[in-house]
Parts: structure tokens; C-alpha cells; sequence
């Protein structure tokens, strides 16, 4: 799973910004996230679209995601932006409704803005939802810079104390089917450096 991690993160990062659509699974009151991913859209009008995934009401910090909500955070910037209505309890839902989205707005490639301890989870799961609508699209990481030893909302948890726990779900997951699987992950990987390295990189081959 080192091995997952690795390739995922070294993915370039400045690719977030030669992306069709940007998306911010939210979640463990990171709020973070939506104000990193609100000055990315802000910023770049060549990006179409954001989509901003609903978190867990369950969790103590929820909050809705609504437009005057956003709006509080900076966001100008309206057309283009979707919203999950209803809540999603988990990544697995989150996923699933950026896959149904990604199809419906016919989205060409696209950016998850994420902190970094979550985003391994998040792209294994957003990978394996677009893989079983029959998408085929570049999917690059755009983690949140936020200092590792800050404290989540939800837990007061840092994400060094997070990551194992996401590690452990992911090689949990992967045996029921809800993540993309290392090999399957090593497939797409070859695919996206082989056919989109001017996206990951910025330069022509």
C-alpha cells in the first residue's frame, strides 16, 4: 500500500490547474478544503467546473453545503458549481455522485482537493467509481497544504495520527470492491503518464 501512496502523491500537482473540474470531497470539518479548492476556481476561469461532494451529518462539525455557505468562504464565482443535495455518510457515496456528474457534464479530466492523509482513500475510491460507469479520465491529486500536525475539527486528530487508519481502511475496502486495487491502480497509472503526460506535466512529449 507504500507502494499506492507513492505513486498517487507523485503525481505533479500543478496539474489542478490544467484540469477540466476541480472537486472537494468534504468532511471531519476541514474547511480547509473548500477555501484551498475556492481559491484554485477563483483564480483559474479555464476550469469548468466545481464540485463540491456533501460530508456526513452524523459528524459533529457537518456543516451543509449550501451557496451562502461558500460564499462566506470566497466564492465568487458561481456558474459552474454543484452541489451535493443530500448528505453522503461516506467517501463511497461521495464517489459515486462525482462519477454520476463527471458523465452528465461530460467532464474531460479533473482535480480532488483533498487533505493529503485522506487523499490516497479518496482517489482510490473516486478511480474505482468512474471505472465502473465505464470512465476513463485523468484523475490528479490536489492536496491541501495544511501542516501535518494540525488538528482535525471533527477528532482533534493530526493527520499523522490519521493516516494508518486510512491505510488500514484502504486494504479493507479493496477486498470488498469499494477501492481501486493496487494493480488496477498500476494499469491506470501507465495509461494516464502514457497518454496525458502534457496535462501532468505541462509540457508537449
Amino acid at each position: 500500500m507504500t507502494k499506492a501512496v507513492m505513486a498517487i502523491l507523485a503525481l505533479p500537482q500543478p496539474a489542478a490547474d490544467r484540469v477540466d473540474a476541480l472537486v472537494v470531497p468534504t468532511g471531519q470539518g476541514e474547511e480547509w478544503r473548500l477555501t484551498h479548492a475556492i481559491r484554485r476556481w477563483q483564480a483559474n476561469r479555464n476550469i469548468r467546473h466545481l464540485l463540491v461532494a456533501n460530508g456526513n451529518p452524523a459528524e459533529e462539525t457537518y456543516q451543509e453545503i449550501d451557496l451562502p455557505y461558500l460564499r462566506g468562504l470566497g466564492l465568487r464565482r458561481l456558474d459552474g458549481v454543484r452541489l451535493q443535495a443530500e448528505p453522503a455518510p461516506n467517501t463511497g457515496l461521495q464517489a459515486a455522485w462525482i462519477a454520476a456528474h463527471v458523465e452528465e457534464l461530460d467532464i474531460a479530466s479533473l482535480a480532488l482537493a483533498v487533505s493529503a492523509y485522506h487523499l490516497p482513500r479518496v482517489y482510490l475510491t473516486v478511480l474505482k467509481a468512474l471505472s465502473r460507469g465505464g470512465i476513463r479520465i485523468p484523475l490528479v491529486p490536489d492536496p491541501v497544504p495544511v501542516a501535518p500536525d494540525a488538528a482535525a475539527p471533527e477528532t482533534r486528530a493530526t493527520a499523522y495520527d490519521l493516516l494508518p487508519g486510512e491505510v488500514e481502511r484502504i486494504l479493507r475496502y479493496a477486498e470488498k470492491g469499494w477501492v481501486a486495487t493496487f494493480e488496477e491502480l498500476r494499469v491506470y497509472l501507465r495509461w494516464l503518464w502514457g497518454e496525458h503526460g502534457t496535462l501532468l506535466t505541462g509540457t508537449s512529449a
